[in-house]
């Protein structure tokens, strides 16, 4: 059972967020529980270095992880197998088409080692209505006019909030954040947490206040 301080509860829409210092350990970065998906509040978590992740069925869960994965254009790393899919034209890269396919895509596609999504509908709706408003992108990778992966996230400044990448066929979601880093001027692209896909594309964990301070710089 996890000991939940008090000043993570957030009891209303203006019901700020706790001090990062106050992040738990375990589980690592939690910061605050419940509150709403809307506009206001996530750009507020982004620009704070904060992302909801939770499973369908709880309150909203609050992050920030130390340490923090992120990806930089000077770190990308392309393999030779990679460059030679990206110099072959095999696929066809677009930004902002459908973005609304590429959450769901996201959302329902079946994940090694995960039996369900943290993309529950409230997730898919506040990301969507952010995306109307102009905060969250998608990249798009279609092959033969079908769309076979991507990845959508949130942008703000010089900095964008990865959220989710799917693929269809193998290399595609690589393509897209490919496309991210080479073909937009973001400086900084959030990638939350360790995982070994993306660390094979060269990204690397940062400690938490060297990522807040970047935000400060960046956003």
């Amino acid at each position: 059972m996890i000991n939940i301080p008090e000043e993570f509860i957030l009891h209303s829409s203006d019901t700020p967020f706790p001090s990062l210092d106050l992040a738990l350990n375990e589980p690592n970065g939690l910061i605050a529980i419940g509150g709403e998906l809307s506009t206001d509040r996530l750009l507020d978590a982004y620009a704070k270095g904060i992302f909801p992740w939770y499973s369908e069925g709880e309150p909203v869960l609050w992050y920030s992880p130390d340490p923090r994965m992120v990806i930089t254009k000077d770190a990308l790393h392309v393999s030779k197998s990679l460059d030679k899919i990206l110099r072959s034209n095999r696929f066809e890269v677009r930004m902002n088409t459908d973005f609304e396919q590429v959450i769901h895509q996201c959302k329902n596609i079946k994940r090694k080692d995960q039996d369900s999504t943290w993309i529950d509908n409230d997730m898919v709706s506040a990301y969507t209505e952010l995306h109307h408003q102009g905060y969250a992108h998608s990249i798009e990778v279609y092959e033969n006019q079908k769309l076979v992966g991507g990845l959508y996230g949130v942008a703000m400044g010089r900095v964008f909030f990865g959220e989710s990448m799917f693929s269809c066929q193998s290399n595609a979601s690589k393509v897209a954040l490919v496309y991210l880093l080479k073909n937009t001027d973001y400086q900084l692209v959030d990638c939350q947490v360790e995982n070994s896909h993306l660390k094979s594309l060269g990204a690397f964990n940062i400690e938490r206040f060297s990522f807040i301070q970047q935000l400060g710089d960046l956003l």
